[in-house]
């Protein structure tokens, strides 16, 4: 059993259109071989936008990083075989193909792993800014959205209400 501490999380390069491909052959992989101690999670980032074509807006999920595939593993013989001699992979990403992490600051700029954020507020609840350009303003919450680390707070600026968006963890309920 080894240490999931361990995991980093790298990124392979794929054939452009093969990435949910190398994706869904990989978790088959890890799951016939017994290897979810090595290979622990594969993503391929996307993000919801706004397309209009005709007139017509239209929700479409886009890859933020087309052509590439992220694994977080433990990196052994085994477990670099496997992810390397997937269909569709050309190599992990690194110096001579030699995998390196991502850094703790990339993991968190890519949103691959979600950090759960306790809200102990809830909508209508008065609430300060603790963090940001808005710092010390307080204000009510209107909408929030924990999915999407998101919290519009209504504050009073130069007499008159208006609506701020604040990620989750900038905002704390009033006592």
């Amino acid at each position: 059993m080894s240490d999931h501490s361990e995991a980093k999380w790298y990124v392979v390069h794929t054939y452009s259109g093969y990435e949910n491909k190398v994706m869904t052959d990989l978790e088959k992989l890890v799951e016939n071989r017994g290897m979810q101690d090595l290979i622990l999670d594969i993503k391929v980032p996307t993000e919801m936008v706004t397309e209009i074509v005709d007139n017509k807006k239209r929700e479409i999920e886009r890859k933020i990083f087309p052509g590439y595939v992220l694994i977080k593993m433990i990196v052994t013989d085994d477990s670099w075989y496997v992810v390397r001699n997937t269909r569709g992979v050309t190599g992990f990403v690194g110096p001579n193909s030699k995998p390196v992490p991502l850094t703790e600051q990339e993991v968190a700029a890519l949103g691959v792993e979600k950090r759960s954020v306790e809200v102990n507020y809830k909508v209508g609840d008065n609430v300060n800014i603790i963090d940001g350009p808005l710092e010390t303003f307080s204000g009510v919450v209107d909408e929030i959205d924990v999915e999407a680390n998101y919290v519009r707070v209504v504050i009073s600026m130069f007499g008159r209400e208006t609506p701020v968006e604040l990620e989750l963890n900038q905002v704390e309920l009033v006592d």
